[in-house]
């Protein structure tokens, strides 16, 4: 018995019965399905015979069907599953077992793969293929074991090193503790550390104080605990949980990083192994995982609210809770985990949300941990599923508020402001009702006229944030701009001028674009701007106050001529970048908004033409475009921000490890990238300071809208440099996702189009970027394009499919019986469109030789294929006439009786043309095709031996 691949399925006899041709009949569409390489459409045919009350062994076959598939789809515990219910049914099922085999060595789990690939072995001891892969898995353990045991001295040598007091500081000391991180991120390694009871020893380590010591023990753990749910649960057991969140909260930044980054690797271990049901990399079982994570996140909620706590490590600690508490995908049913935290911890969020800056006898906190708290309630706020899960969570922040505004006197008063500023920036629904509390609106108005600098600094602020509301825009310009107005005018303190500013802008900005919908006299928007940006220059002022400047900006750029004064301030736009690079994160979203206003990215649809005449009939307020508006000022405006170093600015905004760095503000810098990249001589300045690498995050996480954004700015700057500099590296694979993203048909035709073109830029690099483009599925998007009607969008999808056409697959893909993929080449040939029918006959000429045996159906495809090709050597095009004289000589070669068919036509003659013209590649096939027809002897050679 010969055993067939791990991805080959198996045929079985057929069996009478009405459910047994239905099971064969699903069972051969899978196996035509597989074959054509979708191995997803298998699985789903497969799964469906499963549901047909299929024969035990029937289901073993088609068990062991579903494992290929997973196989092939690299999903290994699936695949080792589907192969051991295959088993069960059949302990003798010898490909079930090597199937198993090839799973569980992919899983790591060497000793089970071994197990049961002797079993294979012991069954058909004459295999071949059981036998190469017994040695080739032995040999793998051979290397593990010895790796093993050379680590075990290493490891116990390197925790003398580190632990011996004597060493303290030396170079022996510092190479050991790296030695021990390098180690800890092989999993090999990780396990050796684990076993060797070095959980226990990184904990001496933590103990000693020591920074050097505890980066080296925090880094390790890390390598230990990375995707491995058991030793996870362990460490946090043999450590404490409370121990570990403790470390977050050192002075140490450096220390509380390391710390936030093993609390993410644990997260990322436990969420995993609550998805697999209590599985972890091994496959033992362990205490809950669920239960595990909600500890964890107990500890970090109390940590939120502790005195003593670094302003860092609350930070990190909110970005944790950001991170791993919502749900990744709206698809995820179970917002358990949101629910729980809202209950347990949503006061301790809001304490932080609410505090002042470092008030007596309180806990710290930094310019950012207030933005950082609206962010969270907000993610939380959004993971409500019903009207009675949102309900609650109003009802807890109202019941916070008044705690804290009844009965505390002035300081409650102020608290409870502060809280309330804090939602209005994130759950803004859970802001606006707080605002119409009792009593609130009227505090805020009031405390703006208090002549202490810290209540009037709550008090305006909140009045800013509620301007932005529409329910009490209206409220705030009828009581509060005159307010505003007078603590601009007189107060004499810049920190409360500027914001009051800052809400003069936000108030007159209300308009936005819309050039005839102005709040302010014309040049008062211009005077307030000079004002803010003289604000940003004076680097005299905290960087807390300045960003308010720059809040102010990202308002006022709204107006056109606002935005022609800024950038040509170049002392004001270095100043802005400045800023964008400080510790003040919470500025970004004002930076990234003032520059899409700039270079007009926001989305903007010209008004019909008939509807603005209709609205004019009818007197309704029409929309103006300001006249600097217009494409010409947009484009001189991208050019002086890019000559003022506006790309370097926006790489180090991406690079930001801040939960500030929403996904809204991650679409706001995508469009901006969208905009520089526009023109083509623009791309190189955006390629040399760092926006290539840049925009592949921003591809790949936030909003739909700005990961289409950065996806269309790669596929523009892949399709005018050199992918291969522009993204060096591995990088140059993960910009593949992105663009066939833009294939999808919620894209417009502009991004199809590009996109196909990147791709085929792409494909025409290394196999295994076209591997990579296969992987993520795009062969049947691009096949559809070539039907697109728009001839752009055709022709790119054609030069793709023939630069894809040289992987093993596609060419498998053209061979199988039963599609049209050739005949739609082969007439595309003979196209009009003379870029098209160059990338079809490209296609043909590079299949033909790969493949000889599709020469022989070119004829049966159409009746027309002899004028095609025939068109194609009369071409006056060089390049069409070398490509059908490769087609033609691969036909000849392929076969005598198509060599015979061509010869009998006008073939010969136009061969015969063509061999005598000026040497070059099309006399020179032209001239094999005749040799072979001679070798045929299908034709004589003339007395001149010609």
């Amino acid at each position: 018995m010969t055993v067939s691949g791990p991805g080959t399925p198996e045929p079985r006899p057929a069996t009478p019965g009405a459910n047994s041709v239905a099971v064969e009949q699903l069972r051969k569409e899978g196996n035509e399905l597989f074959k054509c390489g979708d191995y997803e459409g298998a699985l789903a045919a497969y799964t469906q015979a499963l549901g047909l009350d299929a024969t035990p062994q029937d289901q073993a076959i088609l068990h062991r069907n579903r494992a290929a598939c997973h196989l092939k789809l690299e999903d290994y515990d699936k695949a080792e599953t589907e192969a051991s219910k295959a088993i069960e049914k059949d302990g003798g099922d010898v490909k079930a077992l090597y199937r198993r085999s090839q799973a569980l060595e992919k899983l790591g789990r060497l000793d089970q793969a071994v197990l049961d690939l002797k079993r294979c072995v012991s069954l058909e001891p004459k295999n071949k293929v059981f036998q190469e892969a017994l040695r080739n898995i032995g040999g793998q353990i051979q290397e593990k074991v010895r790796y093993m045991s050379s680590t075990d001295a290493k490891v116990e040598q390197m925790f003398q090193i580190l632990l011996d007091p004597e060493e303290k500081g030396t170079e022996k000391k510092q190479k050991a503790s790296q030695n021990l991180v390098v180690l800890a991120r092989e999993d090999a390694g990780a396990e050796k550390i684990f076993r060797s009871n070095g959980v226990q020893l990184l904990q001496r380590l933590l103990d000693t104080g020591e920074t050097d010591l505890m980066l080296a023990a925090l880094r390790t753990l890390v390598g230990i605990c990375s995707e491995h749910q058991s030793r996870t649960v362990a460490t946090l057991s043999i450590l404490g949980t409370r121990r570990v969140v403790s470390i977050l909260g050192v002075e140490n930044q450096a220390v509380s990083l390391a710390a936030c980054h093993l609390l993410q690797v644990m997260f990322d271990a436990l969420k995993e192994g609550v998805k697999k049901g209590f599985r972890g990399k091994e496959g033992a079982i362990i205490v809950d995982p669920a239960r595990e994570l909600k500890v964890l996140i107990s500890n970090l909620l109390d940590l939120l609210t502790e005195v003593g706590v670094s302003g860092q490590g609350r930070d990190n600690a909110l970005t944790l809770l950001i991170k791993a508490v919502p749900r990744k995908s709206p698809k995820d049913p179970n917002n358990s985990l949101t629910l729980w935290v809202i209950d347990q911890g949503l006061k301790k969020i809001l304490e932080v949300g609410g505090s002042l800056q470092d008030p007596p006898g309180e806990f710290t906190v930094t310019a950012n941990s207030r933005m950082s708290a609206s962010i969270l309630l907000s993610k939380l706020f959004d993971d409500l599923k019903c009207d009675a899960e949102r309900e609650n969570f109003h009802r807890l922040c109202e019941n916070y508020i008044k705690s804290w505004f009844e009965g505390h006197g002035l300081a409650g008063k102020l608290r409870a402001i502060q809280t309330v500023s804090c939602l209005l920036q994130g759950p803004c629904d859970a802001g606006n009702r707080a605002l119409e509390l009792s009593g609130v609106m009227e505090s805020v108005i009031a405390l703006c006229a208090s002549e202490q600098e810290e209540e009037q600094l709550v008090a305006v602020e909140a009045l800013i944030h509620a301007a932005g509301k529409a329910k009490r825009a209206s409220f705030i310009t009828a009581n509060g701009v005159s307010l505003l107005k007078d603590l601009y005018k007189h107060s004499e303190k810049d920190s409360i001028r500027i914001r009051a500013l800052v809400g003069l802008c936000k108030l007159g900005s209300a308009g936005g674009t819309d050039f005839s919908m102005k709040q302010f006299a014309e040049g008062s928007t211009l005077k307030l701007a000079k004002q803010c940006r003289k604000w940003l220059c004076n680097d005299q002022i905290d960087a807390g106050t300045r960003r308010w400047a720059v809040e102010g900006l990202a308002y006022l750029t709204f107006d056109a001529d606002v935005k022609e004064e800024f950038v040509e301030d170049a002392a004001a736009l270095k100043a802005l970048f400045q800023l964008s690079r400080s510790e003040e994160r919470s500025v970004l979203f004002a930076v990234a908004s003032a520059l899409v206003n700039c270079t007009n990215s926001y989305d903007f649809e010209e008004p019909d033409p008939k509807m603005v005449e209709l609205a004019k009939y009818a007197k309704q307020h029409v929309p103006e475009q300001h006249p600097k508006d217009k494409p010409s000022f947009v484009r001189a405006r991208v050019k002086k921000l890019l000559a003022a170093g506006v790309v370097s600015a926006m790489v180090c905004m991406v690079k930001t490890e801040s939960p500030v760095l929403t996904s809204s503000c991650r679409e706001l810098l995508s469009r901006v990238f969208l905009a520089l990249v526009e023109e083509v001589e623009d791309r190189g300045t955006v390629v040399a300071q760092g926006g290539g690498r840049a925009l592949i995050p921003l591809a790949l996480e936030g909003t739909d809208v700005g990961q289409t954004k950065a996806a269309q700015a790669l596929a523009k700057l892949t399709i005018t440099s050199n992918p291969e500099m522009t993204f060096p590296g591995e990088r140059i694979y993960e910009v593949v996702r992105p663009l066939v993203s833009l294939l999808h048909l919620n894209c417009s035709g502009l991004q199809n189009f590009e996109a196909l073109m990147a791709l085929t830029n792409l494909a025409g690099i290394s196999e295994r970027l076209r591997q990579k483009i296969l992987k993520e599925k795009a062969v049947p998007m691009v096949e559809g394009y070539m039907f697109e009607e728009h001839e752009m969008i055709r022709r790119a999808a054609t030069e793709c499919m023939c630069n894809l056409a040289m992987s093993k697959e596609v060419q498998d893909l053209f061979e199988a019986q039963g599609n049209d993929r050739l005949k739609l080449l082969v007439l595309y040939s003979g196209e009009e469109d003379e870029l098209l029918q160059r990338a079809a006959a490209g296609g043909l000429a590079m299949l033909t030789s790969m493949r000889p045996a599709l020469c022989s159906r070119i004829p049966q495809v159409t009746t027309h294929w002899l004028e095609i090709l025939q068109a194609l050597l009369l071409s006056p095009n060089q390049e069409l006439q070398h490509r059908g004289a490769v087609v033609v000589l691969n036909m000849v070669e392929a076969s005598r009786e198509i060599a015979s068919t061509l010869m009998e036509s006008e073939m010969m003659e136009i061969l015969s043309v063509l061999a005598k013209g000026d040497q070059g590649p099309v006399s020179r096939a032209a001239a094999a095709c005749l040799d072979k027809a001679v070798e045929y002897g299908l034709i004589q050679p003339n007395q001149d031996g010609e």
